[in-house]
């Protein structure tokens, strides 16, 4: 290795933004379009399905919390996996995994196959999600990293969007199963692709000292051979060593325990306030006297907001200091969020403002804690850290939707509603501020920013 000067992360710091780097965030963001596609089209084949069944729509209620509880699991459990075995394994395993039961979803009888199938489509889901932004943000020089996994992630939304459309036209004329054989012929078609083609994580790849000739050859892809050549592997692999614990309680050790608790707990807040408002604000907005029409654009704009919110407030945590960036973000979806519960007589355009700035604010601070956790572990734990970071939010959403019910039942208004679930954002804003000043050494110039 004489003569060779660079690591890594150095040089893909210093080089421009090459083929291969802009391969890996075209087929992380097809991976994130097609799990988007899936985790929407389940809310339009219920009517159908419990029309078809005889059923009532709140029997279907535990179907749509399988596929969010088999999300957490999976972030949860393959997180720490992709960490010892590689995000390649995992991505391709998952993506299979999940392509194959969506598919089989197809063939469900029963609301209890359908929970099943759900569940374990929620799976795969899970598996992939940590490990694309993983794989994204050890792809992307640090200049461009938060704007490289937000546009990544953009295929989330913009997948269930996609979602809505196609089911809008193929279950009328084929029925509810057609869509579940869409949406699990397309990852099981990718997944080959992704076996082949998908480079594993340059900096895993740099901690396994018989891995690191395939490392070489796909920095070489990365940089050109010219560059490749100054490139020292092993002082990655110093700097970032394979664990040697368990990833999980690593998340705990070496100064990361607050910090990684205050990344939760923001994680958790920013989901259950999310869900809350996908779920019930055409519903609260029906309640409040806005017609049936207008109340279901509120739902678009939420969503369109958070597409518009991800890639500009990842420009701007890529620019400023990230922790402070977020703090204001929260502090404004809280304002923002009181606000829609005061305003539902004011005039229907200023009221669909807020709720696109809720939903720019809500949608991209999720998108901007991936890059955050992304940041805040090292590589060794990095798809743990997010795994569990992505699992612990998904308990938000699952409890966001049940608060909201529970409050409507104690009997609370629009107004008390919307002026409640204000509180959280306030607590997010906070925790992500004291993020910014409680990480350990070896991610303070991530979480700090640069000047």
């Amino acid at each position: 290795m004489s003569g060779r000067t660079v690591g890594i992360s150095a040089a893909i710091d210093a080089a421009p933004f090459s083929r291969m780097q802009q391969l890996v965030v075209i087929l992380c963001a097809s991976i994130a379009l097609l799990e988007g596609f899936d985790t929407q089209v389940i809310a339009f084949v219920v009517p159908v399905v419990a029309g078809k069944w005889g059923l009532p729509f709140s029997s279907f209620g535990k179907v749509f919390g399988a596929g969010l509880a088999g999300l957490m699991v999976g972030a949860l459990t393959l997180g720490p996996v992709a960490d010892r075995v590689g995000r390649k394994a995992v991505i391709v395993a998952s993506i299979g995994f999940f392509g194959l039961f969506s598919l089989s979803s197809a063939f469900a009888d029963s609301t209890g196959a359908l929970i099943l199938l759900r569940f374990l489509t929620g799976l795969g889901i899970g598996g992939t999600m940590p490990n694309i932004i993983a794989l994204t943000a050890e792809y992307a020089p640090s200049r461009l990293r938060a704007t490289t996994v937000s546009v990544m992630f953009c295929g989330f939304p913009l997948g269930a969007a996609l979602g809505g459309a196609v089911a809008a036209r193929i279950i009328p004329h084929f029925g509810w199963p057609s869509i579940f054989l869409v949406g699990g012929m397309l990852p099981l078609l990718l997944t080959p692709v992704l076996a082949v083609v998908l480079p594993e994580s340059l900096r895993f790849l740099a901690t396994r000292a018989h891995l690191r000739d395939r490392g070489e050859k796909i920095l070489r892809g990365v940089l050109g051979a010219q560059q490749a050549a100054d490139v020292d592997m092993a002082a990655d692999a110093v700097s970032e060593p394979a664990s040697t614990t368990m990833p999980v309680k690593g998340l705990f050790t070496e100064g990361r325990a607050r910090g990684t608790m205050l990344l939760w707990a923001t994680c958790f807040i920013d989901l259950m306030m999310m869900y809350f408002m996908m779920n019930w604000l055409p519903t609260l907005l029906k309640q409040a006297g806005i017609a049936l029409d207008k109340a279901i654009i509120s739902a678009a704009l939420l969503n369109l907001g958070g597409v518009v919110g991800s890639i500009v407030l990842a420009r701007a945590i890529d620019r400023w200091r990230p922790g402070q960036v977020l703090a204001c973000v929260y502090v404004v979806t809280a304002v923002c969020t009181c606000a829609i519960g005061h305003m539902t007589h004011a005039p229907f355009a200023v009221l669909m403002g807020m709720i696109f700035i809720v939903g720019f604010c809500l949608m991209g601070g999720q998108m901007s804690l991936n890059v955050l956790a992304a940041d805040f572990y090292p590589t060794s734990m990095r798809a743990t850290g997010l795994g569990w970071a992505l699992g612990v939010g998904r308990i938000g959403s699952i409890i966001g939707p049940i608060a909201g019910s529970l409050l409507i039942a104690f009997g609370f208004d629009v107004t008390s509603l919307f002026t409640t679930l204000a509180i959280p954002g306030l607590v997010a804003a906070a925790s992500v501020w004291s993020l910014s000043v409680s990480q350990p050494d070896d991610t303070s110039s991530a979480l700090a920013g640069t000047t």
